[in-house]
């Protein structure tokens, strides 16, 4: 089993929250690493127990107690914003890995609920302390761990394009030269030849028709 196809299983048992607890940026980079046997199956406090054993078994390694530095395992949570104290800073938009919030700038945003993971990646970036995480009512499903990785990816991909669009926006700029400019510097010089050339033969012709002229 290559490491890239054992790190697909790995990431497939993986709730996909991203909520990055367990030290790497997502789920996935987290899967890469246990493939790779850089990090240790129980960082997954949204896995809980239930994720170890999975890991464990798929792995055929002892299952570990779930490393609670790391935070508590529990039900699922929501983000809830208190739109009457946001100032639409966007922030809280930026900083969620699935496009679960919406909203502009300097007006209200809301959480769209059913596509939350419960990360509360968003929590620490709002300057007013308006959002609070609340439980959801409901367990995190399979379907919405398949859900979530799609919408993760998706935010990766868009994240990556702005990133590239506000370099080329900030690259220094260069001198606009026309296309033509460069075709029609050699066109002169090779005309500028041309007629050195026949100017040269003419004076020979000259010279050979009248000898003794000075």
């Amino acid at each position: 089993m290559s490491c890239r196809s054992l790190a697909d299983r790995i990431d497939a048992l993986l709730p996909q929250t991203q909520c990055t607890k367990c030290g790497y940026d997502g789920c996935r980079p987290y899967a890469d690493a246990i493939a790779e046997g850089a990090a240790p199956i129980n960082r997954c406090p949204p896995g809980g127990d239930d994720g170890i054993a999975a890991l464990s078994e798929l792995l055929g390694v002892p299952a570990l107690p779930l490393d609670l530095a790391r935070g508590e395992p529990g039900p699922l949570l929501v983000a809830r914003i208190d739109e009457s104290h946001c100032i639409g800073c966007t922030l809280c938009i930026q900083a969620c890995p699935v496009d679960a919030i919406v909203g502009a700038n300097k007006h209200m945003h809301t959480v769209l609920e059913d596509w939350c993971t419960g990360c509360d990646l968003c929590v620490a970036p709002c300057p007013v302390d308006c959002i609070q995480m609340v439980p959801a009512g409901r367990a995190w499903s399979a379907q919405d761990a398949a859900v979530s990785r799609q919408r993760h990816r998706s935010h990766l991909a868009r994240a990556e394009r702005l990133a590239a669009d506000n370099a080329r926006l900030m690259a220094p700029e260069t001198p606009d030269v026309p296309a033509a400019a460069a075709p029609a510097a050699d066109d002169a010089q090779k005309e500028d030849r041309k007629r050195s050339a026949i100017e040269s033969a003419l004076a020979r012709a000259r010279a050979r028709r009248n000898p003794t002229q000075p």
